[in-house]
């Protein structure tokens, strides 16, 4: 059993807070400050976005932090080393990486398993890889027992779910609406509808993303799923305020965390 399953063992009934940044926003130093205040205020577990140059699922606000970190010079390996100075100071936290499947396909499969392996991660999400060419990737990250997290959206079939739900690990992402992170239709009554069919399916806990932007809206997520997942909302704040970066994040995790409790 890893980090992520241990962490919603111990929750129990209550809801997971999952913040997402975008690692090298508004640079790497930074990232491991803000990783490490998020999780001390009272996040669950932290995605950590490995900044791309051509995004197919984020919005503007992540997009633009992608583009600030790769101005930057942040790469994959970068990406990776902060986690392991995270690691440093916190053992008992899960880190999953969300990316896309480019810059893990040049570093390569089996060292990029072993490299997530040694510096701590513990679950990955490419998001443009399908289930069809998932087998090599996540039989790499299998060796070193690093979950394999797979997005649902409101359009999958029931027929694919099943298909998800015999290769995933740690949680399932479900994407609370057509569209790109950070827009803003949500509605909580089709959530709600999607996940009481999802679960016929998937044992695994059930994390819903895309679209949460306050903590009134998050509340009513918690009500109806395992986990909490905010992006868009913590990254307009960095991007707002890039020298007080973490005191910030940390601010909105713990204002999160109220909300769902």
């Amino acid at each position: 059993m890893n980090r992520i399953s241990k962490t919603f063992q111990a929750l129990g009934q209550r809801k997971a807070l999952i913040p997402y940044i975008t690692a090298g926003d508004p640079d790497l130093e930074a990232t491991v400050a803000i990783m490490t205040a998020m999780a001390q205020a009272g996040a669950d577990i932290l995605e950590v976005g490995i900044p791309f140059s051509d995004p197919m699922a984020d919005g503007a606000v992540i997009q633009r932090a992608s583009e600030r970190a790769l101005a930057g010079g942040t790469s994959l390996r970068d990406v990776l080393a902060a986690v392991g100075r995270f690691r440093e100071h916190n053992q008992d936290t899960p880190v999953i990486l969300m990316g896309y499947l480019n810059p893990i396909h040049k570093m390569g499969y089996a060292a990029f398993a072993q490299a997530a392996a040694q510096v701590g991660v513990d679950g990955v999400l490419t998001v443009d890889c399908p289930i069809e060419s998932i087998a090599p990737l996540q039989n790499a990250l299998a060796e070193y027992g690093i979950d394999c997290i797979f997005l649902i959206a409101p359009t999958t079939s029931e027929h694919r779910m099943q298909e998800i739900a015999r290769r995933a690990g740690g949680f399932v992402y479900y994407v609370s609406l057509k569209g790109v992170t950070g827009s803003s239709e949500l509605d909580i009554g089709q959530v709600a509808a999607k996940l009481s069919v999802l679960r016929r399916h998937i044992d695994l806990p059930i994390g819903v993303g895309f679209g949460i932007s306050n903590t009134e809206d998050a509340a009513k997520i918690a009500a109806v799923s395992d986990a909490v997942i905010i992006g868009s909302r913590i990254v307009r704040e960095i991007e707002a305020y890039p020298q007080q970066a973490a005191e910030r994040a940390a601010q909105l995790v713990s204002e999160f965390k109220a909300a769902i409790a």
